[in-house]
C-alpha cells in the first residue's frame, strides 16, 4: 500500500466513523483518527494500518458516547 492508498483508506475510515457516530462533531472523529495514526506508523505490515487506525479510533469514540 503506497502513501496515497493509505491516505485514501484513512479518509474512508474517517467517513465511516462519522456515520457510525453521528452525534459527535466531525472534528472529534477526525482527531480520534489523527491521534491513532502514530500508534501504527512503524508497523511492518502497512496494508493493515488503516484498519488498525479505524479500530483504535472507534474505541476512543465509543468512550466518548
Amino acid at each position: 500500500m503506497n502513501r496515497s492508498e493509505k491516505a485514501r483508506a484513512i479518509t474512508e475510515a474517517t467517513e465511516r466513523l462519522m456515520k457510525l457516530f453521528p452525534g459527535l462533531p466531525p472534528s472529534i472523529v477526525e482527531d480520534a483518527v489523527s491521534d491513532s495514526v502514530p500508534e501504527f506508523e512503524g508497523n511492518p505490515i502497512r496494508d493493515f494500518v488503516p484498519l488498525f487506525v479505524e479500530r483504535t479510533a472507534k474505541q476512543k469514540l465509543r468512550a466518548l458516547v
